[in-house]
Parts: structure tokens; sequence; C-alpha cells
């Protein structure tokens, strides 16, 4: 209402004004920035709302009320955070230094998937709706964003056993009595402990509501924003949300979709080349060899052989995850597994039915496996932790069947859940939070076998969504031996922590063992590239209304904050800075 009251009166441009410095007057508003200026949409917006001001423009505050919800405003979605700053000295789960962890932190109130995105390609991370990014060169166990190539995977011998466990189990109920894998996915819980006891700020809903802004006419928001919120409910059909296209994503890809092609040296299997081959299989054929040129005459022997040679199949071909996963089983098979696919945040009815069977597997898993007491693993707790969640619910065009956002992989065995991955759909990866199970079938490796499945899914979802091609693990801990298993869904990349740039883990495995802490870009001269640049253009929203952060600077009158905020500048990055709303209070 201000803006337009300034377009109407031809009086100066808020916007302009702090951006200058010289007071340009609405007139020279309408000219627009000059060619070579780094304006945002903001100053554009600006623009347009000065050329198409009237009597009859509705203000932002009544459209924003109407619009309603903490990360909305006239139907354009904002991620809303509240940053915390820096906490130190709390206990660490992997190393048990009592003081020993490091970490910088914000609530986030909500968040578009494309923000969460971009924040945890600069390592930060999630629990419930607290992200929090380790301060690498400062905590015990640094702890590196680590992403594989879900393009290029081929599971390892140790991942065949787990997946061949499973099928044994389903077709003749063989359970193995020793449980010798590793659980994938694993969040360690005295790691996030800290973060569980935060309690949501208390700042009303009516306050992140923006009502009006300095800086542009909504409607000319950024046009890169992903999506719109839906109310839309999963079907709760096997690895989907949508029951029209379950069929199609439990289908094995077709391999020339998934684009194998040959890595480079020292970074896995050459796939150009044939595969080994068993001895049993080449004895077979040097005997059928043999056997043809003692029996040269024969020619009815001879045709035997070749069509026996013809026909045998293909010895010892590299199988892929799906091969195993979406093997039909014989109809006297013994157990049925079922995976359902269900929004968690906003709930769907799916995971409102399934709430109190979930949380009572979580609660056995924390007992049983965490050594949890009975009453620490209660209902709240696991809402808060698994259940909540900042992201928006994104349902575009272009992108998944089942939408954005974040989800329970729910794993029916005969009727009852016995796990639940907790996950998020972003625009470039499937994002793996939590695994928890029932313990009675901890011996089927449930955290190798869930991570195996959510790689396979993700390489579902890229055949809709193209850029969708990666699956993040959370963090890789080089420095405790039991979170090294991340490590071993190959091809995969580590995050620089001071460049955000991805390296191959092969290049970085070998500095990790001569360092906790390292910098794996190998170019010194390479800086980190969104850096910010002008904190006077972080976004604030400060009584309802956004505004540059230098307008917020000027109005305050010596406000001591700018340390604050150029350090949340420089943790999330100036292109997230520009789009995310920095609450103050």
């Amino acid at each position: 209402s201000i803006r337009a009251r300034a377009c109407k009166e031809r009086r100066r441009c808020p916007w302009h004004e702090e951006a200058s410095g010289l007071g340009e007057t609405v007139a020279s508003c309408r000219q627009g920035p000059e060619p070579e200026s780094r304006a945002s949409s903001l100053e554009r917006a600006c623009t347009a709302s000065a050329a198409t001001a009237s009597p009859g423009w509705r203000s932002c505050g009544s459209a924003a009320t109407q619009a309603g919800g903490a990360g909305r405003l006239l139907g354009t979605m904002y991620s809303i955070v509240e940053y915390k700053g820096k906490t130190t000295g709390y206990r660490c789960g992997y190393c048990h230094s009592a003081q020993g962890k490091v970490s910088s932190g914000m609530w986030a109130h909500s968040l578009t998937v494309q923000d969460y995105q971009d924040l945890i390609d600069r390592g930060w991370r999630r629990s419930g709706k607290y992200v929090y990014k380790p301060i690498m060169n400062r905590t015990c166990c640094p702890q590196y964003t680590v992403r594989c190539r879900v393009l290029h995977f081929q599971p390892s011998k140790s991942h065949k056993k787990v997946l061949k466990k499973m099928l044994r189990f389903l077709t003749r109920g063989e359970t193995s009595k020793i449980n010798s894998e590793g659980e994938p996915m694993d969040s360690h819980t005295e790691d996030t402990s800290c973060f569980l006891l935060k309690s949501q700020p208390d700042t009303s809903q009516s306050e992140l509501q923006p009502l009006s802004t300095y800086t542009e006419k909504v409607e000319s928001e950024e046009e890169d924003t992903k999506g719109e919120l839906t109310g839309k409910t999963d079907s709760g059909h096997t690895e989907s949300c949508n029951e029209k296209n379950n069929t199609n994503l439990s289908k094995p890809l077709d391999p020339a979709k998934v684009g194998h092609t040959p890595p480079k040296p020292g970074k896995g299997a050459d796939l150009s080349k044939p595969p080994c081959r068993k001895a049993k299989d080449i004895r077979k054929e040097q005997k059928l060899q043999k056997l043809l040129q003692n029996q040269t005459g024969n020619h009815s022997l001879q045709e035997e052989a070749q069509i026996a040679q013809k026909s045998k199949p293909k010895a010892n071909q590299t199988k892929s995850v799906e091969d195993f996963i979406f093997i039909t089983l014989p109809p006297e098979a013994v157990h049925q597994l079922e995976v359902r696919l269900v929004r968690s945040s906003p709930p769907s009815s799916q995971f409102k039915a399934t709430f109190q069977e979930s949380y009572q597997v979580y609660k056995r898993y924390q007992m049983v496996i965490h050594k949890d007491p009975p009453d620490k693993p209660t209902a709240s707790q696991f809402t808060r932790f698994l259940c909540d969640s900042p992201l928006e619910a994104e349902n575009p065009p272009n992108g998944p069947d089942c939408g954005y956002g974040s989800f329970h992989q729910q794993y029916w065995i005969d009727g009852k859940i016995v796990a639940v991955g907790v996950i998020d759909i972003l625009p470039k990866c499937i994002s793996s939070v939590y695994l928890y199970y029932d313990p009675d079938y901890s011996s089927l490796s449930l955290g190798v076998y869930s991570a195996l499945r959510e790689v396979a899914f993700t390489r579902q979802l890229h055949e809709k969504a193209s850029d969708l091609s990666y699956y993040y693990m959370g963090f890789y801990i080089h420095s405790c031996p039991k979170m090294r298993y991340k490590g071993q869904y190959r091809p995969s990349d580590l995050l620089c922590p001071e460049t955000y740039v991805w390296v191959p883990i092969e290049q970085c495995l070998p500095s990790l063992e001569d360092s906790k802490y390292c910098r794996f870009n190998r170019d010194l001269k390479a800086v980190d590239e969104g850096n910010v640049k002008e904190l006077g253009r972080v976004r604030i929203l400060h009584k309802r209304t956004v505004m540059p952060y230098s307008v917020y600077k000027r109005r305050q009158k010596g406000s001591s904050d700018e340390e604050s905020v150029h350090q949340y500048a420089t943790l999330v990055g100036q292109a997230c800075s520009e789009r995310m709303l920095l609450y103050k209070n």
C-alpha cells in the first residue's frame, strides 16, 4: 500500500531510494534500472507496479490475508526462517565428546523445496523443522554431505547379498541368525537429541503472514518459483502417490533410459568391457569347442553344439538393483512385501490412518536399538522429529507424479509395517532423513535394503523429472568408522566445505586419512561462488512487511544485528538470502 501511494503521488520509490541513494522519482522508476545493473525482480516489479497503479489497485495486505499461511503471499510460496546463530559445546553422538559439537542453526517456519535443495548443497540438513549446518573446521567430527549418482550406480557384492537375503525370506521364509550388515540411513539419535529439545519459537502465525512489501507487486515475483501448494493426498500404493501411475513406477527401468556410460579410471567398473565370467561357464564353452573340433565330420552333432552355444544364457551378466527388487515372486511365496509412499507433511489420509502403527514401530526401534527409556520416544517427540517438516508440498507439471516435499516410505510385510524410511523429494534428489524398523526383522538388514530401494526409486522418478538424479544420504563422517558405510554406494561425491563443489569420494579419502577436516577442491584459487556479495539485498520480514536489509537497518536506527545477518547470509549464500525471508521480531 505504501508503494501504491508512492506511485500514485509520484513520490520516491523506497527500494530505488535505498538501492541507489539518489532518490529517483517514480518517473525514473518507470524507465527501469540500467541495463548493466544487477537489479532483481523486486526492482522490476516496482517498475511494473508504477506503470499499472490506479485507484482500483488492491493492496498487498488484504490479498495476503486472504491467501493465509505462513509461507504464502498472493499465492506465491516463500521460505521463512529465524536464524538462531551458533550452538557450541554439546555432546557428540559419534565420538561421545561431551562438548565437541559446533553448528549453526535456524528454525524454518516454511521452506520451498528449491530453497532446501540449495541449502543442502551448501552443507545444511534438517531435523524436523530445525535446519543446522556443522561448523566443519571446529566441530569434533566433521560431517560432509554425501550424494550417490544413481544413474551409474551398480550394487556391490554385499548389496546383492542383502537383496538375495530378502528374496529368500519372501519366497521361502528363510532368515539368517546373524546380522552382519551396517544399517545405512540410520541417523544417530544421540547426535540430534539437542535439536529435538528445541521447541518452536513463540511466533504467532499472523506475524509470519506478510501484509506488504516495499519492493514488488507480488504477481511479478520471481518466475522460477517452483510449483504451487496442492491439497492432493496420496493413495498409498506402492512407490507412488498416484494410483493411476503406480504400475509404471513398479516396473524395472529401461536400461537405455538409465544412461550407463563408462566411468573415468578409478571411479568404478568399466561397463564398456565384458564382465567377468564364471569358470564353470568357461569350461562348458571349451568343451563344446573341443567337441566341434573332434566331430567335424558329424554335421548333425556340430549343428547341435552350435545351437546349444547360441541358446545358452549370458553368463554372469551384471544385474541392477531393479533386477532384484522387481522380480516376480512365485505363487507359493511365504511372505508378501508392499512399499507405500505416503505424504507426511501436510499429512495425507493414509499417513493419518497409519500414524499409530508407524509410531509403535519407531518406539520399539528406539528402545531396542538405541536403548532409549520407554518415556523418551513419545508421540510428540516422534512427530517433531520425523513427521513435522518445513517443506511446502509442490506438484509442478514437470515434476514427479507424487510431487515434491516430505514423505514416509512404509515397508509392509504380510499386512503390517516393519520399517519406515523418512525421505524428502526435492528438485534434484531424494534426501534420506531417517530409517526405523521393527527389531524383530533386524536380520533382514533393512537399513541396507531400504537404501537400495531408495536408489531405485530415485531412478524411477528420474524418468519423469530429468533433473532428479541424485540420492543424498545425509552426512559422511570419516572420523567415525561406523559411519563410513555411506561411501560404499558408488559412484558418490562429497561436498567441499569451503567452495561447495562436489568431488568424487575416491579423491577425498586419502586426504581424510591424514586430517579430519579437509578442503576437497584442489584449486587453491577457487572460492565460494555463492558467497554473499550485497548484504543490503538480504530479505527481511519485519512487522509483517517484506523489505531489504538495507531498509530494515536504516529504520532500526543503529541496530546491532549486522554481524548476525552477515553470518546468516554467508552460510545460506547470496541466492537463498535474496529469496528466503529472514524473520525479525
